[in-house]
Formats: structure tokens, C-alpha cells, sequence
């Protein structure tokens, strides 16, 4: 049977030991609180987990924060690569700094607290927190909790700031032909309007190669996607990882429109594609290396500088003061630079490796080439290149698309996701508006009926009151000539 024992510090401070005997009689401590009820709820969660049969030892709480989740917990959690560089990035930016030097055993509930208090001083955004917290934080304890690493939850119950669920903004189809029109040649605008007729995410559009698309049947396989690794998580320190099913570990097929299908196939043709080549890929048309030329004095001179100097081509002068950047001089300026660090100075550093990886770089297109033509569009808000993906959805149900079928489209894996799609253009409101309208252009109908009941009324009194003048005249007429046939 557990307990607790009072005990009293140099200061006078009391404290209070949760104290239990494991498995082989032997009494252990489950640490010690500066309440009697936080020491209760120890000894009796440590006597729980021995009737359970799982074992606890004190001592593997009291190691440091960051040893355990760098050295123990990150490198044996089983999670997807892009996944845990995700991970890694949060715990290096707002997690580490603040729980690296805590023992594990010492983290407390009001710990978590007060560094969710102190990442809102920091202005840390309300999902940064939310995902920091709920998904990394949280799944640390648990698991040190699980192993026996320590007995109490710290994070579990605290509350972060609620998030506001923002209507999405989705690309209309006039915006996007702006946006398209904006696009610099033929192979963006090709890739653009893939994405929108597709619904692809970045990592299935940049893996999609030739033998995916059925020709025959308009029919696309979406089986693989490439992820974008730092070199630290890559298990062979590259940049791209080509992973073999998609998000949600599930294959799907969707079904291309005529038009693209055959913008895509004039596309093989003229590049030449192979079955295995990529329909997308970044040019690897790298600069050649050009060697320093043995005699510069047949280059001539660079054009004159501010001041009004001219320096020999092939020179280090001539890159350096004359701001010449030709292929000479580049070549002059790298050989010198090469003979340095070969000889131990200027810092000198590893040797470039360049990537020969094929895959086109989320980053390089969306800075380079979509932003660029979304500026010149001028749409009034910067849409992002997953926008496509979203517009896809909401264009489909818009346009009267079966829910469960645009579900299987986009490899949601609930219906839920697919649903936040529905009612999100600008247009979306126009069916109950016309409900609306059609029931107040009945009542309208009723009032304009009444009123057209009293006109006709009114106009029928008119009527008899004319067909009596009319009588009354027709009888004067004939009376009169009868007077006057009398009188001859």
C-alpha cells in the first residue's frame, strides 16, 4: 500500500513523497509535490501501472527533456518522413528552448502552462501553438507515460486558445483565367491547369509521369508522391524522397477531361517524354564550367567603370574593379579563389554537389513563377498554388458533383473534409436567394392580383356607364328624326 511522507526543506518549505512498493516489495518513490493530492495521485498511478504489470522506474524520469526526446523518442517514433521534420522543426524553434533542461519527472501541467502563455508573448501564431501542443507535445508524453518514463500527463487537458474557422476564399474561374493568362510559357501553364483539372497535391503533380495518364481512357493513377527532405531526415541525405502511395496509404483513380488529356499528349510529343519521364520537370541546364584562358592579353579590355578605367578581360581586376561578368572573368575569379582554399585559406568549404534530382521544387516554382503571375493578375488577395486543389473541389460540387465521388477525386478519408467544400464560391448563395425570391414573387403575385381585381372592376363601371350615355344617345337620335318625319 502506498503513502505519502511530509517532508520539510532547509527553508521550512514542506513537501510531500509519494512513496509505493514495486513488484518485488521494494519501496520506490514516485517523486516528490508540493501538494498532498499531486502526491496521492503518484503512488496511486505508480500501483496501477504495477497491478497492470507494467514496471516503472524512477530514475528514467529524472533524465533532461531534450535528451530523452532527441536521443530516445524522435529517432524510435514511428511516424511518415515529412511528418517528423515537421516535428523537428517545432521542437527546435519553440519547444526545445523552453522544456531542453527540465527533468522529465519535474514537468508539470503548470509547466505547459506557462510556456503556452509565453509563446503567445512571443506573438506565436494560434495554429503554430495548437500544432506544437496538440500534436507534438502531446504525443511525447504520451508515449514517455506509456514507457514508464513518468507516471502524470503534463499536457493532457491544457487548453490553448481557441481557433476561428475562416470561410475559405476560393479562385473563381474568371480569376484563374487572369492567373493563367499571367503564367510566362506554355509548360507552366500546362502544369497549372493540370492542377485545377485534377485536384492534385504539389507532391502528386511534381511525381506524375507519363505511364500514370491512360490515353485511351482519359483514366490517371495517383500511386507515389515526392517529398522535400532536409538533408538531415533524408535517409540518404539527398533533398527528394519519391514515397510509394500517396497521403492516405491509398491509390486512387479519377478521370481527366478530353481537353487536358490532349494538351498533355501533345506535351510528350514535343518534349519527347518516355513512358518513365516526368510530365513536369525542372531543366537541369546548368551553367558549364569555363577554364581560366592562358593568355588574356588577346581578350581585349572591359567596357570603361564610373570612373572611367578599362581593365584586361581574364582578369581578377577586371571582375573585381571593372564589375565585368563575363565567362573570362568568372573563370579568372573561381581559379583564384580554388588555388586559396586549396592552400588553406579563405575559410575554405566543401566542395558543391550539385543535385541531379529531376523532381521540380515547390519553392523554386511557387517564388519564381506563380507568385509572379498571381502579382499581375492583380486579383486583390494572394492565392496559394493548394488554392488550385481547393477550387477544384468547389468548382465539382458547385457544378451539381456527387459528394462521395469528389471525396474519392481528392483521397480524402472522410466525407467531412470533402463537405467544407460545399457553399464556398462567391455564387454559392444564389440557389437560396432564387428559393427566396420565387416565394416572395408569390406574394407579390397575390397583391398584384387584388389590386388588378379592383382596376377591373372599376373599368367595368366605366364600361356601363358609357353603354348608358351611348343608349341614352341612340334614343335621342331616333326620336329626333321620328319628330322630324311627323312634322313634314
Amino acid at each position: 500500500m502506498g503513502f505519502t511522507r511530509q517532508r520539510t526543506g532547509r527553508n521550512g518549505k514542506i513537501s510531500y513523497q509519494a512513496l509505493y512498493d514495486d513488484a518485488s516489495g521494494i519501496r520506490q518513490t514516485a517523486g516528490t509535490f508540493g501538494t498532498l493530492k499531486e502526491s496521492e495521485r503518484a503512488w496511486q498511478a505508480a500501483e496501477a501501472k504495477i497491478a497492470e504489470g507494467r514496471t516503472w522506474d524512477p530514475r528514467r524520469g529524472r533524465q533532461k527533456f531534450g535528451t530523452y526526446v532527441m536521443e530516445t523518442w524522435l529517432p524510435n517514433h514511428r511516424i511518415e518522413l515529412s511528418t517528423k521534420q515537421d516535428y523537428l522543426g517545432a521542437l527546435r524553434t519553440h519547444i526545445l528552448p523552453y522544456f531542453e533542461n527540465m527533468r522529465m519527472c519535474d514537468i508539470s501541467s503548470q509547466d505547459v502552462r506557462s510556456w503556452v502563455t509565453g509563446l503567445k508573448t512571443k506573438e506565436v501564431g494560434r495554429h503554430r501553438i495548437a500544432y506544437c501542443k496538440g500534436a507534438v507535445l502531446n504525443a511525447i508524453f504520451t508515449t514517455a507515460v506509456n514507457d514508464g518514463v513518468i507516471l502524470l500527463h503534463p499536457s493532457r487537458g491544457v487548453p490553448t486558445d481557441p481557433i476561428p474557422e475562416k470561410p475559405r476564399r476560393i479562385i473563381t474561374a474568371d480569376e484563374f483565367d487572369q492567373i493563367y493568362a499571367a503564367l510566362p510559357d506554355e509548360t507552366s501553364r500546362l502544369l497549372v491547369e493540370t492542377a485545377i483539372e485534377s485536384g492534385l497535391r504539389w507532391g502528386e503533380l511534381a511525381e506524375l509521369r507519363v505511364k500514370d495518364l491512360d490515353f485511351g481512357t482519359n483514366i490517371l493513377t495517383v500511386s507515389r508522391v515526392v517529398l522535400y527532405l532536409s538533408s538531415e531526415i533524408h535517409p540518404e541525405g539527398k533533398r527528394n524522397l519519391v514515397k510509394e502511395y500517396p497521403k492516405g496509404r491509398k491509390w486512387r483513380k479519377l478521370k481527366l477531361s478530353g481537353q487536358i488529356v490532349a494538351k498533355l499528349q501533345d506535351h510528350v510529343k514535343a518534349e519527347n517524354l518516355k513512358r518513365d519521364d516526368l510530365f513536369f520537370s525542372r531543366r537541369l541546364d546548368y551553367r558549364p564550367v569555363y577554364e581560366p584562358v592562358q593568355d588574356p592579353e588577346s581578350l581585349g579590355y572591359t567596357e570603361p567603370n564610373e570612373n572611367g578605367r578599362v581593365y584586361r578581360h581574364g582578369t581578377t581586376t577586371a571582375y573585381g574593379l571593372g564589375k565585368c561578368r563575363c565567362q573570362h572573368c568568372r573563370a579568372a575569379v573561381a581559379a583564384y579563389r580554388a588555388k586559396r582554399r586549396a592552400a588553406g585559406k579563405d575559410s575554405p568549404r566543401k566542395p558543391r554537389v550539385i543535385d541531379l534530382d529531376p523532381h521540380m521544387n515547390a519553392t523554386w516554382f511557387r517564388n519564381g513563377t506563380w507568385r509572379p503571375a498571381c502579382e499581375a493578375a492583380d486579383l486583390g488577395f494572394n492565392p496559394r498554388f493548394q488554392d488550385l486543389r481547393h477550387a477544384h473541389a468547389s468548382w465539382l460540387l458547385a457544378g451539381g458533383a456527387d459528394l462521395q465521388v469528389v471525396k474519392e477525386r481528392l483521397g480524402h478519408a472522410k466525407i467531412t473534409t470533402t463537405e467544407r467544400y460545399l457553399h464556398t464560391l462567391p455564387t454559392a448563395d444564389e440557389t437560396a436567394l432564387a428559393a427566396l425570391k420565387k416565394i416572395r414573387n408569390i406574394e407579390v403575385s397575390e397583391d398584384a392580383t387584388t389590386a388588378l381585381k379592383a382596376e377591373l372592376e372599376a373599368a367595368n363601371a366605366e364600361i356601363d356607364k358609357l353603354r348608358a350615355v351611348l343608349a341614352r344617345q341612340l334614343i335621342e337620335q331616333h326620336f329626333g328624326s321620328g319628330s322630324g318625319m311627323s312634322s313634314v
